[in-house]
């Protein structure tokens, strides 16, 4: 450990901001919104009504923001800014800011649920999924001098949707290392395009797309088996396809760069709902709703022509509401 800190202080040498604050002891409600608010900052205690933090723009605004309601309420607060301190002193304020232990608490929530995945829907797992990844990013927005226990837990977290895709889609691709080709529409008009059987989000999605942006005229084959995917048609999002998972773009993202389409801003809100939902991420507002409607359509069709007629219809809205200005931001 004092290894870890003698690196931390080589790294950051910081000023700091002390925030003083002093409130009226019948007010219990004014307390705890005022503990909540230091907490969801990162704030370090150093005794009773002094908090400290490093020097942010951000954090000043929020210190700010908390001494003018404190202020309104009758409480006195003051902000005060600190020059360098002593390399013992500054060792010691730098371990208020470790957030290993916090790191390891979510890695152990991460292992427990990861237990459970028997017992869970993909869309349950997912669900659970995201929002221990919630849990993640509030833990690394205060931390404010990251180390290794953050990388570990974000290999941790990209391990993780790795193994929730293997447990609840085995033949689902792995990304490839590649360059994406520039492609002509013309050259792929009224052909056979195959992928896996009963489609998921990306695949749906992609069979969307195509139809409707890139070949109108498309057939579809679902298989069973990649390896009798028909020699004549062009497989997408399985191993070994025409059009899959590239790096960290998912197989809609890959078919948006290869036939040029990413810069109609509609598709590319789709696709950062896709890929939130194939792979993790941020998820969008929409993605919930998307899935669950997936998810019903799939348990009430079994032919996967008529569930990609459905969910057609579906993307189609979806394609419009982005149209918006608004919602295209």
């Amino acid at each position: 450990m004092q290894y870890l800190i003698h690196v931390c202080y080589i790294h950051y040498k910081v000023n700091w901001l002390l925030f003083i604050a002093t409130l009226p002891g019948q007010n219990s409600g004014l307390r705890v919104r005022f503990w909540r608010q230091m907490k969801a900052i990162g704030a370090a205690i150093l005794r009773d009504g002094v908090y400290l933090l490093p020097v942010r723009d951000e954090l000043r605004q929020s210190l700010e923001e908390i001494r003018a309601e404190l202020a309104a309420a009758g409480a006195s607060a003051y902000v005060l800014q600190l020059a360098k301190q002593d390399a013992e002193l500054e060792s010691e304020w730098l371990a208020l800011f470790d957030r290993g232990e916090a790191y390891r608490e979510c890695r152990r929530e991460l292992d427990a649920l990861l237990k459970g995945l028997r017992e869970w829907t993909e869309a349950e797992a997912r669900r659970q999924l995201r929002q221990w990844q919630k849990s993640l990013e509030a833990v690394a927005a205060v931390d404010y001098f990251p180390g290794e226990g953050r990388e570990q837990a974000l290999r941790a977290a990209k391990d993780a949707e790795a193994r929730l895709t293997r447990h609840y889609s085995p033949d689902e691709p792995l990304a490839a290392h590649t360059t994406i080709p520039r492609l002509a529409r013309r050259d792929y008009q009224g052909r056979r395009w195959a992928t896996r059987k009963r489609p998921w989000v990306d695949r749906i999605a992609c069979a969307w797309l195509i139809r409707r942006f890139i070949d109108k005229d498309a057939t579809f084959v679902w298989i069973a088996d990649i390896r009798r995917c028909p020699k004549d048609a062009l497989g997408f999002d399985f191993d070994g396809a025409t059009f899959t998972h590239v790096d960290d773009k998912v197989s809609f993202e890959v078919l948006l760069h290869a036939f040029a389409l990413e810069k109609d801003a509609a598709l590319l809100r789709i696709g950062e709902m896709v890929h939130g939902l194939d792979v993790g991420g941020e998820p969008t507002a929409e993605a919930s709703g998307f899935e669950a409607t997936l998810s019903g359509a799939r348990a009430r069709i079994d032919d996967d022509d008529r569930l990609l007629a459905e969910m057609a219809g579906v993307l189609d809205s979806l394609y419009v509401h982005f149209q918006n200005s608004k919602a295209t931001r």
